[in-house]
């Protein structure tokens, strides 16, 4: 579960550096890998919610 919570936080610094670099300068670049780094923190957070789930059960 750790290793998942890493996974998120390193995923959602990149997406908030390559945003900022969006919006701030038009980088057109750290758009595209804004968005990709959005698909992965969608499957991260359904992979967290699953696990999640497993664990509030034992």
């Amino acid at each position: 579960m750790k290793e998942l919570i890493e996974k998120i936080n390193s995923e959602f610094a990149a997406f908030n550096t390559d945003a900022a670099l969006q919006s701030e300068n038009g980088n057109k670049a750290a758009g595209t890998r804004a968005r990709k780094s959005t698909l992965s923190l969608e499957k991260l957070l359904k992979e967290f919610r699953k696990t999640s789930l497993e664990e509030s059960k034992k």
